[in-house]
């Protein structure tokens, strides 16, 4: 039983729960709400979307895994009672589940490339694996570098959902499927740029919280490059542009006259988003930034549960 726990706190069990919540939300919320509102004609076998969460949740999974691999020394020294890897479990068994998990997400995302016909999803998908194999050998030891891509992937989660549908859409070209298209062009767009923007803004802060350890250890993240003042303004720069945009997605929201929407916008991401600036402004030591960081993930999750909103003003 130790180790099963162990195990689930090493693949981060909470965030793979929000992976799999993002992309079934966002396919039973918006992809078809607006397909069967609009009369788009597309396929699209239901058992695809089970597949590419077990795919998106394996490699995620095995980058959890490899990350804590590479940073067990660091790790001792931001947070050696959370240590998993040679304490519960083996480093040979860490590589081996980073490389079974990596091959299941692979494989799985070979038959979604194989039913719909595109080639490409496999690839992006490797490259995903190795990105994440590089983050956590190099990359997140450069300045901006490993944040820029750990938010590139957390977008690639809804992402990956448009690269899916969008050859089923144009099997039959007609207006609807056109109009549908850009519509869920225009979702993907505002919530994969949310995603993008919140998990850059918690990877610095991130940095923030673990600088004593990446600084023992060579790591060059922007608190140590840049200094503790100039990476809170770069977060305080990326929380303004979000709760600007946020406040347009919902002034866009009251002219739909969705207001159970936007009131719900602007109380559980806009307002919790504030209230982060205020904790990150006062913050001095490791415990502040985390503070900041838990709540920048609960702002996550509510962003994630607002494509509720979409399926019931839809419908």
């Amino acid at each position: 039983m130790k180790q099963i726990i162990a195990f689930f706190r090493l693949i981060r069990f909470q965030n793979l729960f929000f992976i799999a919540l993002t992309q079934l939300l966002f396919y039973y919320c918006i992809i078809l709400p607006l397909s069967t509102n609009g009369k788009a004609i597309f396929t699209f076998d239901n058992f695809v979307i089970t597949q590419i969460i077990i795919a998106s949740v394996c490699i995620a999974a095995a980058g959890y895994i490899i990350n804590d691999y590479f940073d067990l020394n660091i790790d001792r020294v931001n947070k050696p009672k959370k240590l998993v890897i040679e304490t519960v479990i083996s480093r040979r068994w860490a590589i081996f589940w980073h490389l079974f998990l990596s091959a299941i997400g692979i494989v799985f995302t070979g038959l979604i490339s194989s039913k719909i016909h595109n080639p490409f999803l496999t690839f992006y998908n490797i490259v995903a694996v190795l990105l994440l194999w590089f983050y956590s050998t190099s990359y997140k030891k450069q300045l901006l570098t490993g944040n820029i891509i750990i938010s590139l992937l957390t977008s690639w989660v809804i992402v990956v959902l448009y690269v899916i549908i969008q050859p089923l859409m144009f099997l039959n070209s007609n207006v609807a499927n056109f109009s549908f298209a850009s519509t869920i062009f225009k979702f993907t767009a505002l919530y994969a740029g949310f995603s993008f923007i919140i998990s850059i803004i918690r990877e610095v802060v991130k940095d923030l919280e673990d600088r004593m350890g990446d600084e023992k250890y060579g790591c060059k993240t922007m608190p140590i490059v840049w200094g503790v003042q100039a990476s809170k303004v770069f977060i305080m720069v990326w929380f303004i542009v979000l709760i600007a945009a946020l406040l347009i997605v919902q002034i866009y929201a009251i002219q739909l006259t969705w207001w159970w929407a936007a009131l719900y916008g602007f109380l559980f991401t806009i307002l919790p988003l504030i209230i982060a600036v205020r904790i990150l402004i006062k913050a001095e030591n490791p415990s502040d930034y985390h503070k900041v960081s838990s709540l920048i993930k609960w702002i996550m999750l509510s962003g994630i549960l607002s494509m509720m909103f979409i399926k019931w003003y839809v419908l």
